[in-house]
């Protein structure tokens, strides 16, 4: 068992059966094998805003098949089988929405979840809008919604044809629908406070 990251190779190449072997104090997620240590704790505003989404998602879904998740949840996406030696991503988006089941087990989801919200923060926006956005995008997320809360507005990408189609930038005063579930409608400003 790993208990401290300065016992692994920052460049080496790992899979989710190296990841069950770890025990650190950090979150950590695989993106195609390569190691990234997660932020400290979110700020109180990334926290105020993420139980805003998860609650709003929550009333909605609740008498639905769909599940919904927050961070800390892993999410592997699996690209030859669903072997824990064959996975070679891990990650923790802040909320994801998945409604095929099948793809829960009780480790987390195997599998691309229908929705997944990121929500930025200066350390994560590059990983969130070029490496996330790719991964989910490559793995058939059907919308990806990246939450900007230093300008109060979400970014809307829906999967067409095997890739994101940018719809649109939202803002606080402002509500937004996922297009795959367009009857959800979303008022930003409680979002956003």
């Amino acid at each position: 068992m790993i208990t401290h990251l300065s016992q692994l190779d920052p460049n080496g190449n790992y899979t989710y059966a190296d990841y069950l072997t770890w025990r650190f104090a950090d979150m950590v997620e695989l993106i195609k094998g390569k190691l990234f240590i997660l932020s400290p704790a979110p700020l109180v505003r990334h926290q105020l805003i993420s139980g805003n989404l998860f609650g709003e998602l929550y009333s909605h879904f609740k008498q639905q098949p769909c599940q919904i998740f927050a961070a800390p949840f892993d999410v592997r996406l699996v690209q030859k089988t669903s072997e824990n030696k064959d996975i070679s991503t891990v990650v923790q988006p802040d909320i994801c929405v998945i409604c095929d089941t099948s793809k829960l087990d009780d480790r987390g989801c195997v599998g691309a979840p229908d929705w997944i919200i990121e929500i930025v923060s200066p350390s994560t926006i590059k990983k969130d809008l070029n490496d996330k956005y790719n991964l989910y995008e490559e793995n058939g997320v059907k919308e990806y919604w990246v939450v900007m809360p230093e300008a109060n507005a979400i970014n809307q990408y829906v999967l067409q044809h095997g890739k994101y189609e940018f719809k649109d930038t939202f803002t606080k005063t402002q509500h937004i629908s996922p297009a795959i579930f367009p009857e959800l409608s979303i008022d930003l400003g409680q979002v956003f406070g």
